[in-house]
């Protein structure tokens, strides 16, 4: 496959995960699943470059987004279990409840 194929794919699965976000409303944790592939998108697009280019930096950054979006899986998860049990609920559209 030719890096221009590459790009294809990883546009793709942008794209996938962004139709994820904006067309789930509901569910929050389908909207982290689209974030996480959103993320895993952009991360294999720096490493598609780092090899193509045949540089380290890629690589490194890829380490850095893949560190982050653990990280944001991790809270995300906590804070969706401690909604749950207070409100009993993971609907996003109940989510303006929280004001109170």
């Amino acid at each position: 496959m030719s890096i221009i194929q590459f790009c294809y794919l990883t546009t793709l699965i942008f794209f996938i995960g962004v139709a994820g976000v904006v067309l789930n409303r509901t569910n929050i944790l389908a909207i982290l699943m689209s974030l996480e592939i959103a993320l895993f998108s952009v991360s294999l697009n720096f490493l598609i470059f780092s090899v193509y280019l045949d540089d380290m930096i890629g690589q490194i950054f890829a380490l850095f987004i893949l560190t982050v979006a653990a990280c944001e899986s991790s809270i995300g998860l906590a804070i969706i279990l401690v909604y749950y049990r207070v409100r009993g609920s993971i609907r996003v559209d109940q989510a303006s409840l929280l004001k109170s």
